[in-house]
């Protein structure tokens, strides 16, 4: 029988996180009907073990073959959906229907990719929470303008995977990549608020550092004129910084992530500089979504905003701390 939907996992050495991912889409509304690939890319660890006890298909690459986009076009490959979902193996999911709500927007034919919100927890940086809540807003849009998206929390169909696979060359960004391609071609992007997942970064300064510099590297490969120079890192390093702090004063937060928000943003900014270096044209609203800071303005409150919330049985993780 085919399954409702394929879910792609990337992995290397996520012993700590990829159980907790595996229990919420065990109790997933449609977790029969759900095929689960775990790509690994060489774990040294009990990840691969973990995910066996869960009856994922596990598919292996060497480190040295590996790129995001090539993990992914091998998990494409293996899965049998028609619709391919993909998931970091440091995410989980919030609510029972996250799977549902991910693939309900491609009802409509010319939707090609749908992405759901991710929300920060109590390791996350103010600064990362802070990306998530402008990145990933209270709202949903089945028809979005710019080609933002992102591969920890997507799925797309798997009959333009075949026609455009993934790049393999890219040092990260591949989904904004295969985003932009598609668009051209008259597709549509889908953001999915009401489909949230946790998303766990726990990086020390240097990896977030290594993280926007592979970025910034595939960014002016996929828009080759694109510049940022050492003034962009100045000021748009002390504008973010002037941006989280304003929200850390208005949250009651300040004194205790003011270190964490100067140290973020600077990584952030030094890394995005470095991987830059050639000059580009990046569309000003995809532009405002990779880096301008938030607006300088009181925050609303969670519950003016309901679709925060999942439609589905909220999903209570066993642990003090929510681990299993």
């Amino acid at each position: 029988m085919t399954p409702v939907c394929s879910l792609v996992i990337r992995s290397f050495n996520e012993q700590k996180h990829i159980r907790k991912l595996l229990e919420g889409i065990k109790m997933q509304k449609i977790a029969g009907q759900v095929e689960v690939v775990l790509v690994d890319s060489g774990s040294n660890d009990n990840t691969v073990a973990i995910a066996r006890e869960y009856n994922v298909k596990v598919i292996t690459i060497r480190p040295e073959e590996f790129s995001f986009g090539k993990a992914l076009n091998m998990g494409c490959e293996a899965a049998s959906g028609d619709i391919l979902l993909f998931a970091s193996a440091h995410v989980y999911p919030l609510y029972t229907d996250w799977i549902e709500k991910m693939i309900g927007p491609f009802k409509d034919e010319r939707i090609a990719l749908t992405y759901g919100r991710q929300v920060g927890c109590e390791v996350s940086k103010y600064s990362e929470q802070q990306l998530f809540n402008k990145w990933f807003p209270a709202y949903s849009n089945y028809d979005q303008t710019i080609s933002f998206c992102n591969n920890a929390n997507c799925a797309i169909r798997k009959e333009l995977w075949l026609q455009q696979p993934f790049n393999e060359v890219l040092t990260g960004l591949e989904d904004l990549d295969w985003a932009n391609k598609i668009k051209l071609k008259g597709y549509k992007i889908a953001y999915e608020a009401m489909a949230p997942i946790v998303h766990v970064h726990e990086e020390t300064p240097a990896r977030v550092k290594n993280r926007y510099r592979r970025e910034a590297i595939a960014l002016k490969f996929i828009y080759p004129k694109e510049k940022f120079s050492l003034t962009s890192f100045v000021r748009l390093t002390i504008a973010n910084i002037f941006s989280d702090s304003f929200h850390a004063i208005h949250e009651k937060k300040f004194f205790a992530n003011f270190f964490s928000i100067v140290m973020f943003r600077y990584m952030q900014f030094w890394g995005t500089y470095l991987g830059y270096n050639k000059e580009t044209q990046l569309n000003e609203t995809l532009r405002n979504r990779l880096y301008y800071p938030n607006a300088i303005k009181r925050p609303h409150k969670e519950k003016e905003f309901p679709e925060f919330f999942g439609t589905g049985e909220k999903i209570i993780y066993s642990g003090a701390d929510g681990e299993i």
